[in-house]
């Protein structure tokens, strides 16, 4: 028995040598170093409810920031093909009129208050074309706003409301916010109030091509947006994106979506670019808006190689326009903007945000890369019209602008539509009426509410009006109708 015990002993030796040897010469050397070198980390796992000192906690920039975000309803008028008065955009090709009726649609969104006596800054697509703005506060007040102004450029509009002592948020620096920096969006995503969600700054300078260019009406769209993982979605356009202080950085604007809700990246325009359209449309009613007066392009690899460009830094400089900013202060073609004042400027949407913060008239050094040698010129930034003047904000002759004529009407009319008062179009030129769907014989009674009466009561309700319009009145059969456009 023990001879069979020794034998046992000596095979499991045996074995245990034999692996050992296998695993010492076989094994490769690197694998057996990481296997050595590996020591499993302690994990620790908290289970007595306490958050540990070092988690990330929002509380203080959510309470800063609900109260004030505020919930931005819309009401358009839209037609459908119901009335016999209704213009068929079709008719030209048909030759025939369609049915119509007006109904109303319902918009929302977001805007923030910037200033206790009740201006708020929103996304121009939110309010566009809007004949009735509403504005709910977080405690659930509500008020009827005023535009101020537009910025299509920049997808911007401010807004006021009658009241005072309002929460409002403290301005932050976009400059100064780091990719990876955690950030909250604060807005009304699906009509849900005072939501608040986070993320991180995952780039900045961003251009998606969201905003359509129209350069016969002035619009070359300005794009840098921060771009957050933050989860923002439709209702959300037009509220705040915060830092960890619960100071504003930016405007929550867009999402990069293929089903039309977040999956996983917004886009926000930086507060820097906000404030100074702001105090424009406030100190002017119009953006001053500066051009350097050259055509840029982003320097990649390809370009370098084909302009012989040893570093790849800054923007390119295509081409000049005669007497611009740019061609007075000595810039030409071919050379690359590395700076503008003290910010070092890599892409074309850096050097827009950059210029987009002057006005025509301010002086500033441009750094400038030419033949490897570096140039710091002096310039004086104009505006669209080559020079430094403050653009003026157009009066708008309001006949003109709604494309119509009108009569007055007489009792027996008055009297047979039942209605107290109106003023008749008699006929419509291309303009703000006929877009809106209206068709002649339509008779105006009210404008915003006021009472039309004569062609001075339609002057004195539209002149100098900005925003959406809505106009009631009734046709010739006796059908009441609305419709709303903006101004």
């Amino acid at each position: 028995m023990k001879k069979y015990a020794s034998y046992f002993t000596i095979a499991i030796l045996g074995g245990i040598a034999a692996l050992s040897l296998h695993q010492f010469f076989i094994t490769p050397a690197a694998v057996r170093d990481s296997q050595m070198a590996y020591h499993a980390p302690i994990k620790i796992i908290n289970t007595s409810g306490a958050m540990p000192e070092n988690t990330i906690d929002f509380t203080i920039a959510a309470e800063l920031s609900v109260h004030s975000v505020v919930n931005v309803k819309t009401t358009f008028s839209s037609q459908t093909n119901q009335n016999e008065y209704y213009y068929d955009p079709f008719h030209g090709f048909f030759g025939q009129k369609s049915p119509q009726q007006t109904e109303t649609q319902i918009g929302s969104g977001s805007g923030v208050i910037i200033s206790q006596d009740g201006f708020i800054v929103t996304n121009n697509h939110v309010i566009n074309g809007a004949s009735k703005i509403e504005i709910t506060l977080n405690d659930k007040r509500n008020y009827t706003a005023e535009v101020i102004g537009k910025d299509p450029t920049t997808d911007l509009a401010l807004l006021k409301i009658k009241e005072s002592n309002l929460a409002f948020m403290t301005y932050g620096n976009s400059d100064n916010v780091k990719v990876g920096e955690w950030v909250l969006a604060v807005g009304n995503p699906f009509n849900l109030t005072s939501t608040v969600t986070a993320g991180i700054i995952s780039a900045k300078a961003r251009n998606i091509n969201i905003i359509e260019k129209d350069p016969t009406n002035g619009i070359n769209p300005i794009e840098s947006y921060l771009q957050t993982d933050a989860a923002v979605n439709p209702g959300n356009s037009g509220g705040a994106l915060v830092n960890g202080k619960g100071e504003l950085i930016g405007i929550n604007s867009a999402i990069a979506s293929n089903t039309g809700s977040y999956t996983g990246y917004s886009f926000a325009i930086p507060v820097n670019i906000a404030r100074k359209i702001i105090a424009d449309l406030l100190e002017y009613g119009e953006v001053q808006r500066a051009f350097i007066g050259i055509s840029i392009l982003d320097l990649d690899a390809k370009l370098a190689k084909e302009k012989n460009i040893s570093e790849i830094k800054g923007v390119y400089v295509g081409r000049l326009t005669a007497g611009g900013s740019g061609e007075d202060a000595g810039i030409k073609e071919g050379d690359v903007i590395t700076k503008i004042a003290d910010v070092t400027v890599n892409n074309v949407p850096e050097l827009q945000e950059q210029i987009n913060r002057y006005r025509p008239g301010d002086k500033i050094n441009i750094t400038i890369k030419r033949n490897n040698q570096i140039k710091v010129l002096a310039l004086i930034l104009k505006n669209k019209n080559n020079n430094i003047s403050i653009i003026e904000s157009p009066k708008i002759e309001v006949f003109s602008l709604l494309g119509a004529t009108f009569e007055t009407l007489n009792a027996s009319e008055i009297k047979k539509l039942n209605i107290e008062n109106g003023l008749r179009i008699r006929k419509l030129n291309a303009g703000k009426l006929l877009s809106a769907g209206i068709d002649e014989g339509f008779i105006i009674t009210y404008v915003d509410k006021k009472k039309i009466n004569t062609m001075e009561d339609i002057k004195s309700a539209l002149e100098n009006k900005r925003g959406g319009v809505l106009i009631e009145g009734v046709y010739p059969n006796g059908m009441r109708a609305y419709y709303g456009f903006g101004m």
